[in-house]
């Protein structure tokens, strides 16, 4: 009975406890829903009757490089610019040593005929005008860096010898020591000039190395006493083929044909006393020492007329040619001068008609040209000779 009261004591006492408990909780629970009511009422007075709802945002879907299009741009059109002007390097009023290779170098190409001056005169800036408006560049007269490369790339640095007027030799093709045939043929071209004296021999010594430079001081060649190319062309055109008997040093035997080639030499028919060169096909045969110029066809002389040429400064070159280009009504690019029934045989040299020697004679020269001072017979020959036909130019 004791043990029964005592489980129901304790019983008792653990319910009471839990109910305090339980008090004090509701209590505590009961004084903060009070408290959370009077928040919520705050909350409620002080915000929109319509609450601001958070949309959530969607992921983008990953899109592939290949899958994108790209919209380009727009581009402007550029404006066109202009070219710059060319800087002059050179112009009329210049002098000095760049002047001197200016000339010098279109002096190589022919387009520069006078002296080596070292000034830039009225003479350059024609040469450099016709330089420029060949190839097609403006044609200012004034050297730019444009036309200063198209001239170098068609010429050579020109040597002191050419920027001073000084002649330069050629490699020589017959020199001191030499022996043979070809010497005896020089000593006998130079014989018939009477360049050479004494007997011929195959031997290249003391007195044909004088003899050879005699003969290019008197033509204005390099003295050097070798034989060059332009020195044996310059005696080929004055001189005939030896016959074995002047290289053997055999006194020709004259008989009747020989006369009759003499008779008919007098009589203007055939091209006895003409130089080897002239002596076949269609020839312009220009003589120096008789300034005539002779039309010759297969030995024949057609038509003879009275010529003059370049004065020292602007010489007539010596030897042999062609035409290479015919011109009725040419004016003079470098000079500005009329050259009517022009027939160009080397480079800007010419056999043309001139008004002034026709005025005054042989009281004046060329440029460097063959002046014809009659008008008509010079317009029948233009009208006779062919592109291609020979010139020779020689001393008698």
């Amino acid at each position: 009975m004791r043990g029964k009261k005592l489980t129901i004591g304790v019983s008792a006492v653990l319910v009471a406890a839990a109910v305090g408990v339980g008090g004090a909780y509701g209590i505590s629970q009961l004084g903060d829903d009070d408290a959370a009511a009077s928040t919520s009422d705050s909350r409620i007075q002080s915000t929109p009757s319509t609450p601001a709802t958070d949309v959530p945002t969607e992921t983008p879907t990953p899109v592939s490089a290949s899958s994108a299009t790209v919209t380009p741009s727009p581009t402007s059109t550029p404006e066109p610019t202009e070219s710059p002007t060319p800087e002059v390097m050179m112009a009329q009023g210049d002098s000095g040593d760049d002047v001197r290779e200016l000339q010098a170098r279109l002096k190589q190409i022919e387009w520069y005929e006078p002296d080596i001056t070292g000034e830039y005169d009225d003479v350059t800036v024609e040469a450099v005008a016709g330089f420029q408006a060949k190839r097609e560049l403006d044609d200012t007269g004034e050297l730019d860096e444009q036309t200063w490369d198209v001239l170098i790339g068609m010429t050579q640095q020109p040597t002191d010898d050419e920027l001073h007027n000084r002649p330069v030799a050629g490699p020589p093709i017959l020199q001191y020591g030499d022996t043979g045939d070809d010497v005896r043929e020089l000593q006998a071209r130079l014989k018939q000039i009477e360049w050479f004296i004494g007997e011929i021999t195959p031997n290249y010594g003391d007195v044909t190395k004088e003899s050879v430079a005699g003969f290019q001081a008197k033509r204005g060649l390099p003295e050097t006493g070798d034989v060059d190319q332009e020195t044996w062309d310059t005696l080929v055109a004055m001189t005939q083929e030896p016959t074995d008997d002047e290289l053997h040093n055999r006194d020709p035997e004259e008989d009747e044909e020989e006369d009759e080639d003499e008779d008919e030499e007098n009589d203007g028919g055939n091209a006895a006393g003409l130089p080897s060169e002239c002596a076949t096909g269609r020839v312009l045969c220009i003589d120096k020492s008789t300034q005539s110029l002779r039309w010759a066809i297969d030995g024949e002389v057609h038509t003879t007329l009275d010529v003059r040429f370049g004065s020292e400064l602007t010489p007539t070159r010596e030897g042999v040619f062609s035409i290479g280009w015919k011109s009725r009504d040419h004016v003079s690019s470098l000079y500005d001068t009329p050259m009517p029934y022009a027939m160009f045989f080397s480079g800007g040299q010419a056999i043309h008609y001139s008004p002034d020697f026709a005025a005054n004679g042989y009281n004046g020269a060329s440029h460097g040209c063959v002046n014809v001072r009659d008008e008509g017979t010079i317009a029948s020959l233009f009208e006779q000779v062919e592109v291609g036909d020979k010139v020779v130019v020689y001393w008698s």
